[in-house]
């Protein structure tokens, strides 16, 4: 049984709106500005999508591992991977439900897909465990909103988080130094969100 592809009705036009290359770029510069990333890293693009966070981002390392579980998205990915200025390695996979063996970064960025991750707990656990001591994540994603970013809300398991929350969380799994930075404002017909970037180290 494969998953549904709740984004095979996007992924031709996700980069077309302006504002989702602005707030990658956003998430991408504070990265870079907090981490000193290196041309000997590989890092992964959790929820990688078409590739907009990494593609801001592979200058500064090595290689880009983008994970994700749509094929849709994965393939407008692939057709752009020739402009990254770094190693690319595909992997179509849902990190939910699976885990490779031997699978190991530098770091973890991810931009707008951890409220689509239903057991927050879990996710952190496993990306603890495929990083070295003194790794990395870099996690952007909404503040906690009412519901309404999104006009559907498939696949949509958090809207939002409270921050404090979040790095209980993470803190229990392990991680320290967990901080915390508004990145961007997503600004939509009927209101603004707020977008953070908590970044934390193993």
């Amino acid at each position: 049984m494969t998953n549904q592809d709740i984004f095979a009705h996007k992924s031709k036009s996700w980069d077309m709106k302006s504002r989702r290359v602005q707030n990658a770029k956003s998430i991408a510069d504070y990265i870079l500005k907090n981490i000193k990333l290196t041309k000997d890293m590989h890092i992964m693009d959790f929820g990688a999508g078409t590739g907009l966070l990494s593609y801001f981002l592979s200058n500064d390392v090595g290689k880009v591992t983008a994970l994700d579980n749509s094929q849709s998205m994965l393939e407008v990915f692939r057709e752009k991977a020739y402009m990254f200025n770094s190693l690319i390695e595909i992997l179509e996979l849902d990190l939910t439900q699976n885990i490779p063996d031997n699978i190991y970064f530098d770091g973890i960025v991810s931009s707008m897909t951890m409220h689509h991750i239903q057991d927050i707990k879990d996710m952190l656990n496993k990306m603890y465990h495929m990083l070295p001591k003194g790794g990395f994540i870099a996690l952007a994603d909404l503040d906690k909103e009412d519901g309404t970013f999104h006009s559907d809300n498939i696949g949509v398991f958090h809207y939002g988080f409270d921050r404090d929350e979040l790095k209980k969380i993470a803190q229990k799994v392990g991680f320290r130094d967990v901080q915390f930075e508004t990145v961007n404002t997503i600004k939509k017909p009927h209101r603004e969100f707020s977008v953070f970037l908590m970044i934390a180290k193993k």
